[in-house]
């Protein structure tokens, strides 16, 4: 029988762990609050700023694979341990940039250095979690982790207003080294048997192709790409600059909402994770809360007025704490030698769809006539309508 400091163990890991995801939350949404003066210091344009935002998560996106094989590999300690320095030497970097393109780099190392933070988490609970514990475990994990959106709320914005957008960046990398030193203290796991088998990395991402083969895993990616996207690319990106522009909001009176959807998001996860309600039903809950989410984005292209825009957006924040029934989805449609290549894929399905949306988004601020935000908006709704669509007419799993 297990003794209660053994019980204890397992979430005292998780919780160092989530220190991790939490600041690679607030990394990916630190350009609500840098875009203003980032676009006043370098003279940017909304192309630019999409740029800037989707570097982060095309890194972070399109490193998933390897840190998949890595986890697998060398363990969990191991690979965050290895790769989550590069937060810092990239904040840091960013922190010194005499130029934009020194910041666009600064934000591709934070985004492989911030890899493995989220997926070492769904892959640990995976491992030391009772499989009808996953939803709600992760939940409230992606709950707990959601605390790095409140440091790029009010907190940031006080910071770049009181001292420079270089004093944030150098604050979020004081920030990542602390989380590192907590998972070393923390964090230990079971070295590989010396005799197990290692596969070379180009046979290991070949491993992945039995994953793609499977007809349901297309529509699990198509709607992976928007849903999470949709609300980074409105808490991440597009937030402060369309509260400013819209309805005159100073900095930091934009970094009060985006606090507020931070504090709202946080409860999100944890509740649509007790929430869940299984797998004969989920998929249809899946469906419908990403249409929800695609009318409140198109309301708030409509331009409601300042309380209009805030309210739909706290509503977003809330709502985006269904993408725990996308992963619980995941978890129960492969087997079991399948989860931890399925959770990479998926993780990386979504933040390459963060990087896409924001990037194509800026695009379309640039070139959209009158107001640019009715234009953002209406693509990230249409977006999501897509990618629900698919996931519903797509192939299920069996």
């Amino acid at each position: 029988m297990p003794t209660p400091s053994n019980e204890r163990a397992p979430w005292l890991m998780l919780m160092a762990l989530t220190t991790a995801f939490a600041m690679s939350q607030a990394y990916r949404t630190v350009a609500a609050m840098l875009a203003p003066p980032l676009a006043q210091d370098f003279g940017l344009a909304p192309q630019q700023l999409g740029l800037f935002a989707g570097a982060f998560h095309f890194a972070f996106g399109a490193l998933q694979l390897f840190m998949g094989i890595g986890i697998d590999v060398h363990g969990v300690r191991r690979t965050v341990l290895l790769a989550f320095p590069l937060t810092i030497a990239g904040a840091l970097l960013s922190a010194l940039s005499p130029r934009f393109e020194v910041v666009v780099l600064g934000q591709v190392l934070i985004g492989i250095g911030c890899a493995p933070a989220f997926l070492s988490c769904t892959v640990f609970i995976a491992r030391r979690f009772a499989p009808e514990r996953f939803a709600s475990v992760s939940g409230l994990t992606m709950g707990i982790g959601s605390v790095g959106l409140l440091v790029t709320g009010t907190p940031l914005a006080w910071i770049i207003e009181t001292y420079s957008w270089r004093a944030g960046f150098v604050a979020l990398a004081a920030g990542s080294a602390a989380s590192w030193l907590l998972i070393f203290a923390v964090v230990r796991e079971a070295a590989p048997p010396a005799d197990a088998p290692r596969l070379p990395v180009m046979a290991a991402l070949r491993s992945y192709a039995g994953l793609f083969r499977l007809p349901h895993t297309l529509g699990i990616v198509v709607l992976a790409l928007v849903t999470y996207a949709a609300f980074l690319s409105l808490r991440g990106l597009w937030l402060g600059p369309l509260l400013i522009d819209r309805h005159g909001f100073s900095l930091v009176q934009s970094g009060h909402v985006a606090l507020g959807i931070s504090v709202v998001g946080m409860f999100g996860p944890p509740l649509f994770g007790r929430l869940d309600p299984g797998p004969r039903t989920r998929r249809h809950w899946i469906v419908g809360c990403a249409l929800l989410c695609a009318a409140l984005f198109v309301g708030m292209a409509l331009n409601p007025g300042a309380a209009g825009d805030v309210a739909a957006a706290l509503v977003i924040g809330m709502l985006s704490g269904f993408i725990v029934f996308q992963y619980a989805d995941v978890r129960q449609a492969y087997p079991a030698a399948m989860t931890g290549r399925a959770m990479a894929v998926f993780t990386m399905a979504m933040f390459l769809g963060v990087a896409f949306m924001q990037s194509f988004t800026g695009a379309i601020a640039a070139v959209a006539p009158g107001d640019a935000y009715f234009a953002v908006l209406l693509a990230i709704a249409a977006l999501l309508v897509a990618g629900a669509l698919a996931f519903r007419w797509l192939p299920a799993p069996k």
